[in-house]
């Protein structure tokens, strides 16, 4: 569990707990949603990345032998919280690139305020709002997730394939809920389903009731809630389910987290499922389990697939820039270009080498191949999961 203690240790203590680096360090921005509302998500997150971070190091370091040093931020999830963070990280840590923040309202925010005036390249592993396609951000901003134009379209199909006609929607309003609940109900209105409530709601009241008296009143019986499993989203699912405002319910990724089913129990969450994305199969994936496992972690926790990879792309752009961080940018797509020798988690001595020797390098990783388009998007995989007695089991992919 050494990763796992090393990774919380930094989150909960701050960023001058982790690094008391020599002059000669690299530093990267490791900003997540330690506190707020996905806060049980980001520990296997940071710890993912952390790996990654790891791994460079046991392996002769960046450029010259130089240690490579993740100092830990909290956005909070919140965009306020975020830019702090990130200010903090540029201004008086002095790192050359961020990986995050978690949560798509804080990229945004970081990314208007702080690292794109900076020039300063980041990617998230888990901000999938599709406002981030559209950013004015001079190519320096990257994400090993998908959209969640994708996410919302795929949800909506898979539900009307599995005969669920009709749904009412509650989704948080902040950028992430809006533009999944955006997607989702365009979709599914345009392939026959009826949307029979669909209402934004603000985070961390108390109480929902009315919200959901409202939304059971066009008759659904299934709710879907786009939200955090950690924070409204629990209080929403628990009231409906203490209410009976509705029989089935489904989540997106922010909602497939522990809390849902350690505070609520699984069983009573039979009629819950949730989506979520998923590494292709292959042998990047299976190398990343194995080292993550060894290390303490769960190689099935939520993003931690994501996470490794934006980690790990993001230290070899590092290696390819020169440790410039005017270059960072540009590199991660040269390093990530589907041309190249085929570099896979864990192999940072071959990279190291391959660009010593200006030999143009592809890395293939858990979470997919990451080969960005113009707005530094990937393609990914989703797949639905429900509650089993020991957490989440995937029920099958969404296409």
């Amino acid at each position: 569990m050494k990763l796992f203690q090393t990774a919380i240790a930094a989150a909960l203590l701050g960023a001058t707990a982790l690094a008391a680096p020599a002059h000669a360090d690299v530093k990267i921005g490791l900003i997540g949603g330690v506190t707020g509302p996905i806060a049980a998500m980001a520990p296997p997150m940071i710890a993912s990345a952390q790996l990654a971070i790891d791994q460079v190091n046991a392996n002769g370091g960046v450029l010259d032998g130089q240690k490579l040093i993740g100092v830990v931020g909290d956005s909070a999830c919140n965009p306020q919280n975020g830019t702090d963070a990130a200010t903090k990280a540029v201004n008086i840590e002095g790192v050359v690139a961020i990986v995050g923040p978690h949560c798509s309202g804080a990229v945004l925010a970081v990314a208007n305020s702080v690292t794109v005036p900076a020039g300063i390249a980041i990617i998230t592993p888990s901000g999938t709002s599709p406002e981030i396609t559209s950013l004015d951000d001079k190519d320096t901003v990257f994400r090993t997730v998908p959209s969640d134009d994708y996410q919302g379209r795929a949800l909506a199909r898979t539900l009307l394939d599995r005969g669920t006609k009709k749904v009412a929607v509650a989704y948080l309003n902040n950028d992430y809920g809006k533009g999944l609940a955006e997607a989702f109900k365009s979709e599914f209105e345009a392939k026959g389903g009826e949307i029979a409530g669909y209402a934004a709601h603000e985070g961390e009241k108390a109480s929902y009731r009315s919200n959901l008296a409202e939304l059971a009143s066009g008759g659904a019986d299934t709710l879907v809630i786009l939200d955090y499993g950690d924070g409204s989203g629990l209080t929403l699912l628990r009231q409906a389910l203490e209410n009976g405002f509705f029989e089935n319910f489904v989540g997106a990724d922010g909602m497939k987290s522990d809390a849902t089913f350690k505070e609520l129990g699984a069983e009573n969450l039979t009629t819950f499922v949730a989506s979520s994305p998923v590494g292709e199969k292959s042998e990047a994936l299976e190398m990343f389990n194995k080292a993550f496992s060894e290390a303490g972690g769960d190689p099935s926790a939520i993003f931690v697939t994501t996470s490794y990879d934006a980690a790990f792309l993001m230290a070899l752009a590092v290696e390819k820039a020169g440790g410039d961080k005017t270059k960072v940018a540009a590199a991660m797509r040269e390093i990530s270009s589907g041309s190249g020798e085929t570099i896979l988690p864990g192999e940072w001595a071959k990279a190291k080498e391959l660009i010593a020797a200006g030999k143009a390098i592809d890395y293939k990783g858990a979470a997919g191949d990451h080969n960005f388009d113009e707005k530094g998007d990937v393609p990914g995989a989703y797949a639905l999961f429900k509650v089993g007695a020991n957490g989440f089991e995937m029920i099958g992919e969404m296409k």
